[in-house]
């Protein structure tokens, strides 16, 4: 089986769970969360069969997916999966900011420093940016869920988010260029 396949449905599969469900149900977040848990801890599963590990963003995106929509359910209170991409977003926001600290190197480095060469202040400066594009992302989060219909925060998360962090990165291919070290 194609692995760029398997990848591509691991990642987006349980999306698509979700809207089918969340669609279906008319629009139910009661209903679409459960089968959105099933299929992402089945996604994590099929990622460690065919590759006997599971890489970290998937394996915490999975476990804060089962948690927070464990309290939607449990608690019945959409609350809980409003926030969670405000509380992903801030910490990744915050391993940015503090691996650099523990790890003397920028965070992004030690993430893709294999598949790009840049200069100390390229990647300070990547590092930077990321961080606060993450904790801008918590922010929008934060302003969408309290602001809008529960509707409008479901597609915002996808079609709204997704092509914002697509853009975000085009814009750093400049400055990846400017502190390319050329081998």
């Amino acid at each position: 089986m194609n692995k760029s396949f398997v990848k591509f449905v691991t990642d987006f599969g349980p999306l698509v769970i979700f809207f089918f469900y969340y669609y279906n149900s008319g629009k139910d977040l009661r209903v679409a969360i459960p089968p959105f848990i099933i299929a992402t801890l089945i996604a994590l599963l099929i990622v460690w069969i065919l590759e006997k590990k599971i890489p970290m963003i998937p394996l915490i995106g999975g476990i804060l997916i089962t948690f927070f929509g464990g309290l939607t359910i449990y608690f019945k209170n959409p609350i809980f999966i409003y926030i969670k991409p405000t509380v992903i977003n801030i910490l990744f926001g915050l391993a940015i900011f503090f691996g650099r600290y523990f790890t003397n190197e920028p965070v992004l480095k030690k993430i893709m420093g294999k598949s790009l060469s840049l200069t100390s202040d390229g990647w300070n400066l990547l590092n930077n940016r990321w961080m606060y594009f993450f904790f801008a992302l918590a922010f929008l989060n934060e302003v969408v869920w309290r602001t809008q219909s529960e509707e409008f925060w479901v597609n915002f998360k996808v079609w709204g988010i997704l092509p914002i962090t697509f853009i975000f990165t085009a814009f750093q291919i400049p400055l990846i260029n400017k502190y390319k070290i050329n081998e």
